[in-house]
């Protein structure tokens, strides 16, 4: 009779702490709003559709039909919700949900939808469709945040990071002119979004004007799928700058005239191009440098090349560090020009970009909201050039990454998971509930 009052309590004791940890388990579920992922990865197939080819790749490049059929969707879909939506005069699709304090400057989120040819679904979309998701999941859930949320969506970001230039003040009125890859130039592709690219000065916003900037992207790279990591907090986006670089030796017969005799402007770059790769190499750090294309003159398999014209690209967080790397890389080049008796000349290209560090304590609350959640995570640069490179010139921003299976990025084989995605979305959305709390001095 003992022994079974004993059992009894010992049964009813584990009971009870199932029923704890049952309870504990689902509070901490329902402690934090959760996005319908379901949902999330149907928009990301439906948006998939529109400019979908042959080979399982995405043709949606900016200004395109398929782009403007895209902008038009989601339009569409965000007026539904009830949202204000417009269009700016650069082409910018902006969506706008109300605070409950109108005196306070919008936290704003989003990414881009344009794609390369031949390009991913998944570059831009995730980010797009996940600030919209948050959008859905904070109606379904009532609630309302004192600062309004505003949706961008930016114009032309694959070819000129057009959209949220514009909105830094960094776009002048020879941009307009610039062709795309649609064939149309910037300023036909801003007409036939709706924008105006007459008043293109006017999108301009100042840093009074957004409380702060928040863009979920792909990570483009192999760190976080290498290393089975859920979140990337982006610390920054590394600053680029490219170069012509011109290699001039003496054209002549390639039957006649003696190897020891040659000024071959061929051998020269192929010195150079080794040369960057051993430099960029030795130096510590996440710095890289690349070159990337590279043509003979005349061109021919019986002439000595005379002229051979490469490039160069260099990226890395420092400023310094770019100009540190150009100087020991073009003091190389002087030396194999004087050992091949060729001449360098770099000739530096209007595709620069300046590193832009994203905001410390915005890092900081994407970290302790992916740690709430229970997501693994890392703190790494982005070697890929985004929306929010921009913004972080005008207010408080921050980059969430998901992995990129297998890295890759700008091809058909793009890959993120359904999983992987929604915890980046996840995160996105009590970043901006904790944003909206969050007093910047």
């Amino acid at each position: 009779m003992q022994f079974g009052l004993n059992s009894s309590k010992i049964i009813n004791g584990i009971f009870l702490l199932f029923l704890l940890i049952t309870l504990s388990k689902s509070w901490a579920q329902e402690k934090f709003p959760m996005i319908n992922s379901e949902r999330l990865e149907l928009q990301l197939k439906r948006l998939s559709l529109f400019g979908i080819n042959e080979e399982g790749g995405n043709d949606r490049v900016a200004f395109s039909d398929y782009d403007i059929e895209a902008h038009a969707y989601l339009s569409n879909y965000l007026k539904a919700l009830g949202l204000e939506v417009s269009v700016d005069a650069a082409g910018n699709l902006i969506a706008l949900r109300a605070g409950k304090n109108p005196t306070l400057k919008p936290i704003a989120f989003g990414s881009h939808i344009d794609a390369v040819p031949n390009g991913g679904h998944y570059d831009g979309d995730v980010g797009v469709m996940g600030a919209i998701e948050v959008l859905e999941t904070l109606i379904e859930y009532e609630i309302w945040t004192e600062h309004p949320l505003e949706l961008i969506i930016f114009s032309n970001e694959e070819g000129a990071i057009f959209g949220s230039r514009a909105i830094a003040g960094k776009i002048d009125m020879a941009t307009l002119e610039g062709k795309t890859a649609s064939g149309y130039t910037n300023r036909e592709g801003v007409l036939r979004l709706g924008g105006n690219p007459d008043r293109i000065m006017e999108v301009k916003r100042s840093t009074e004007e957004v409380h702060a900037f928040l863009e979920l992207h792909i990570e483009q790279g192999n760190i976080l799928h290498k290393n089975k990591l859920d979140i990337g907090v982006v610390e920054g986006i590394v600053g680029l700058k490219w170069w012509d670089v011109e290699i001039r030796g003496k054209t002549n017969h390639a039957g006649t005239t003696p190897m020891n005799d040659r000024q071959d402007a061929m051998i020269a770059a192929a010195q150079f191009v080794l040369s960057v790769n051993e430099i960029v190499t030795q130096m510590e750090g996440a710095q890289v440098g690349t070159v990337g294309r590279i043509q003979a003159f005349p061109g021919a398999p019986n002439v000595i090349p005379g002229k051979v014209v490469t490039s160069l690209e260099l990226r890395d967080l420092d400023a310094e560090k770019i100009a540190q790397l150009f100087k020991m890389i073009s003091e190389k080049a002087n030396q194999i020009g004087e050992d091949t008796q060729t001449s360098f000349t770099f000739i530096p290209l209007d595709a620069t970009a300046a590193p832009a560090l994203t905001d410390k304590r915005v890092q900081e609350i994407i970290r302790k909201k992916a740690t709430q959640l229970g997501y693994s995570h890392k703190t790494l640069q982005s070697g890929a050039g985004h929306d929010a490179q921009d913004m972080a010139v005008i207010t408080p921003t921050g980059m969430i990454f998901v992995p990129s299976v297998n890295g890759i990025s700008h091809a058909p084989d793009e890959y993120s998971s359904p999983d992987a995605i929604a915890k980046g979305v996840n995160v996105l959305l009590l970043s901006i509930l904790s944003l909206d709390t969050t007093v910047f001095n």
